[in-house]
């Protein structure tokens, strides 16, 4: 099936909007630390299942470069992401991951000596800027309110960084994968990001975790964490296929499902100006599977 990433990417988009919607709605005054680490924890039991039905790759000193490259940085994007929501307004901060997808046509180049074609590009950038335009519907001063905030906005400057480092996580995740399975490589990522993120997850949130178990506040997050699990697998699955750059571009449509879980979910307005966001990223999506 040649356009059998495009299963996997949208499974993969569907699957993260719902883990952080479902997220949102569990833990809405919770410790965004533990947050994040007890999603990651929860969606163990469902990698490690999957161990029993692959087979272990053959690695070489390649996969190991690539994941021990990739696993540091991947904690480092955690901690920002988490730092520029919570010193910053989403609505001036979330645009900026909008350039994780332009990014990679020149990162994976680089790392893993992906070239995308013009129409494919193209498909990239109108997703992008949809994906941009999606998120400043709350602005009223301007679509380019996010980058004149850069010089007072600490997030945005986070954000910036989480997109650029999101692309060289991708690029070298696309390396691993190529050396080994993108199952086995889900699934010891997955395992390794748990354990090496949980010391940083508990002293940041020293404070807080105590009435966090006691309240059993946790609970909430094992949804989240199947879900997850499934993105991640997906994932992988779809980077095997196709393109770095085509497949977070079409993961990005995370972002038009999350919308979606907004409005019924939790009731939030100016879904009719975020259309136009929508249409240029549905356009970038067919251009980019046409050019796949």
């Amino acid at each position: 099936m040649p356009y059998l990433w495009v299963i996997f990417a949208l499974i993969s988009a569907f699957t993260l909007a719902t883990s952080d919607a479902l997220t949102k709605k569990a833990l809405k005054d919770s410790n965004e630390y533990l947050a994040a680490w007890f999603r990651l924890f929860f969606s163990l039991p469902l990698l490690l299942a999957i161990l029993f039905f692959i087979p272990v790759p053959q690695l070489d000193k390649e996969f190991f470069r690539a994941f021990f490259i990739a696993l540091p940085v991947e904690i480092i994007t955690i901690i920002l992401y988490i730092k520029a929501l919570k010193v910053s307004p989403m609505s001036l901060t979330l645009p900026f991951l909008a350039l994780t997808p332009v990014f990679l046509i020149f990162i994976s180049y680089f790392i893993v000596g992906e070239k995308v074609s013009f129409w494919g590009g193209t498909g990239i950038f109108l997703i992008a800027a949809g994906s941009y335009t999606l998120n400043i519907s709350e602005i009223k001063k301007g679509l380019f309110e996010p980058f004149k905030a850069i010089t007072k906005e600490k997030g945005s400057v986070f954000m910036i960084c989480v997109a650029l480092l999101y692309s060289f996580t991708a690029s070298f995740g696309k390396k691993a994968i190529e050396h080994s399975s993108p199952l086995f490589f889900a699934v010891t990522y997955f395992m390794a990001l748990t354990v090496f993120f949980a010391p940083i997850a508990f002293w940041m949130a020293r404070n807080d975790l105590k009435n966090f178990i006691r309240e059993k506040q946790f609970r909430g997050l094992f949804l989240p964490g199947i879900f997850y699990a499934v993105m991640a697998s997906s994932h992988m699955l779809a980077m095997k296929l196709t393109k770095v750059a085509y497949m977070i571009s079409v993961k990005r449509l995370s972002l038009i499902i999350g919308i979606m879980y907004g409005y019924f979910l939790f009731k939030e307005e100016n879904i009719r100006e975020r259309l136009l966001g929508a249409i240029l990223m549905f356009i970038g999506f067919v251009m980019i599977v046409t050019a796949a």
